[in-house]
């Protein structure tokens, strides 16, 4: 969401497990934290690599599973100031729903409190999400803008059909506006939030940004239609209503499972260090 407000690091008195080192948190975490922390890292380094980040704004939140019962819930996010292309499975900070740092492994770096306002809000209430991304693209924030909304203008927009939307209501710092937005997401995987930019939420890493990436992809290509200022042609609905249906998770297929292994091939040609 909006990034505004100062970071902010854990306290003795805030229920923090304190630092530790880069080079130890792997050791100190459970597989199942690790596994989560690759497959985090390996999102943000892919949102950068596809055009997705915003400098050192925005998030991902992953969360921990395996949690056994009256541990609480685990997310995972990244350090405020770091770039998504920095991003490594180590340096990723571990937060619960209420924002509380229970491991960081940096000295002087925190989290920015939008991030685990709104992300821990849609974690908390849909026990089905395991991933949450937001993003301030140019493509996204323009389609934010319009009143149209997503339009049913190319088959990948069709895909990320029914969207939700939320009016904007200014930087998300405020924890009242959590309920609202969990409210307008309802069961949905995907948000426009008005004015402001996109919001994807998945079962698993994988689906949430293959799920980011088709809906970045078609407001791209409804900015361009509608730049080319000539009339545009839409499918009959039955045509969308059709492809809205075989597109469906339970239809076909989870989109986003089986083109992971070839996201991860694609980091790993080009930089391995967000294995680290």
């Amino acid at each position: 969401m909006a990034e505004t407000t100062p970071a902010f690091a854990p306290t003795p008195d805030a229920g923090g497990e304190g630092r530790i080192a880069l080079d130890q948190v792997r050791e100190s975490v459970s597989a199942a934290e690790w596994q989560a922390r690759l497959e985090a890292a390996a999102c943000y380094r892919l949102v950068a690599h596809f055009g997705m980040s915003d400098l050192v704004y925005n998030h991902i939140t992953v969360r921990v599973p395996g949690r056994a019962p009256g541990e609480g819930e685990r997310l995972l996010i990244n350090p405020y100031g770091w770039m998504y292309e920095e991003i490594t499975a180590s340096s990723l900070i571990t937060i619960d729903l209420a924002g509380r740092v229970l491991l960081n492994p940096h000295e002087e770096i925190g989290i920015n409190q939008a991030g685990y306002v709104i992300h821990s809000a849609v974690h908390g209430a849909r026990a089905d999400i395991g991933c949450v991304i937001h993003t301030h693209t140019r493509a996204g924030m323009a389609v934010s803008a319009m009143r149209c909304g997503l339009l049913a203008l190319t088959q990948t927009a069709m895909r990320c059909l029914p969207v939700a939307y939320h009016d904007y209501e200014g930087p998300a710092v405020d924890p009242a506006e959590r309920a609202r937005l969990v409210a307008d997401l309802g069961g949905a995987s995907g948000m426009i939030l008005r004015n402001h930019g996109l919001l994807t939420a998945a079962p698993s890493v994988a689906e949430a940004f293959n799920a980011m990436y088709w809906l970045e992809m078609a407001c791209r290509a409804q900015v361009d239609a509608m730049a080319a200022r000539t009339e545009l042609a839409f499918p009959p609905e039955t045509v969308i209503d059709h492809a809205r249906y075989l597109y469906h998770p339970e239809t076909r297929r989870r989109f986003g499972v089986m083109e992971w292994p070839a996201m991860l091939r694609l980091l790993d040609r080009r930089d391995r260090s967000w294995r680290a």
